[in-house]
């Protein structure tokens, strides 16, 4: 795993945050390089797990999903132990450490009501290094937020790897062999149709087709996964915003929208909506609280909890 990035690496991972599954020759047509070269600087970026590939669900097409974020106080000195024991749970998608240093914040997809009480009402109770904990419902995920590139892309070159020719379509009714692609795309996101429909036992084809159609049906998204500091975001923060109830979606769309944004969800609680800001330095991280969420009339409180460290992020546990 890479401790830095030259600026042609850092352009080709960029270019794959915004298109997890993009060809070789489409980023090479993007970024106006040789297919040869970006091959060149990104097969091995894979292969030593500084990117990796893979796909999250949309808990709103999986009725049996209960999608929650947690906010855990824990006692330092066994902060680090709690958070790989939550980042080893199937059903975790991200795990950070928070703020001082004594705080985990994690967002879980739990399979059912048992699940969710058997982590609040026993998992949770049983730690002893935990203290104390809030659970808040993610009632909607934003999905604009998820094209965060760091800046290191134009909007022309953004366009090309993302066309807007293709809206949204509503989630495709589900089939036998939703479950197996899932699952490969998870443990590999850029995995060749032909392994898909190996492990689907089906034909490449239609493994294409059905990818095509749960992405389009937003049923999964395609994700790549790095440490976001080596494309420069050297400060990374969780708000937590108190807004308006009918002020909720606007703000949550204005947010959503916005170059630091990489994550903005709805939720449950005194603060109504949880945002992922990643930005250069803690000035950049000032200028957007002061110029980006001050203005938003709908505000009514904001907790900003720096990140001090990622475990687990993507459902990808970090090395």
């Amino acid at each position: 795993m890479r401790q830095t990035l030259d600026e042609t690496d850092r352009r080709i991972a960029a270019a794959l945050l915004a298109s997890p599954r993009a060809s070789w020759r489409e980023v090479a047509r993007c970024l106006d390089l040789s297919e040869r070269t970006v091959v060149r600087h990104a097969a091995p970026l894979y292969a030593d797990g500084t990117l990796r590939a893979t796909v999250v669900r949309n808990p709103a097409c999986f009725p049996h999903l209960i999608p929650i974020a947690l906010r855990i106080r824990c006692r330092p000195n066994k902060i680090l132990q709690v958070a790989r024991a939550l980042a080893r749970r199937s059903d975790t998608v991200w795990v950070d450490i928070l703020g001082g240093g004594d705080e985990i914040s994690t967002i879980s997809f739990l399979a059912g009501p048992d699940a969710r009480n058997t982590l609040l009402l026993r998992d949770l109770p049983a730690t002893e290094a935990v203290g104390t904990w809030t659970s808040h419902t993610l009632l909607r995920v934003f999905p604009t937020a998820f094209r965060w590139t760091a800046g290191l892309l134009s909007p022309d070159e953004l366009a090309q790897l993302t066309p807007d020719t293709t809206p949204p379509t509503a989630p495709p009714a589900p089939v036998d062999i939703d479950t197996a692609l899932i699952t490969a795309l998870t443990e590999d996101g850029r995995a060749t149709y032909t392994d898909l429909a190996r492990r689907a036992d089906t034909t490449a084809l239609t493994a294409r087709r059905r990818l095509d159609a749960l992405v389009r049906g937003q049923v999964v998204r395609l994700a790549t996964e790095l440490d976001l500091a080596l494309l420069g975001a050297h400060a990374e923060a969780l708000l937590w915003i108190a807004v308006r109830p009918g002020a909720l979606q606007e703000t949550a769309q204005a947010l959503s929208a916005h170059p630091h944004v990489r994550f903005c969800a709805a939720t449950t609680g005194p603060a109504n909506l949880v945002v992922a800001v990643a930005a250069a330095d803690l000035d950049a991280l000032y200028t957007f609280l002061t110029d980006s969420v001050g203005p938003l009339d709908g505000v009514t409180a904001i907790d900003t909890t720096p990140l001090l460290a990622t475990v687990k992020r993507t459902g990808l546990v970090r090395h």
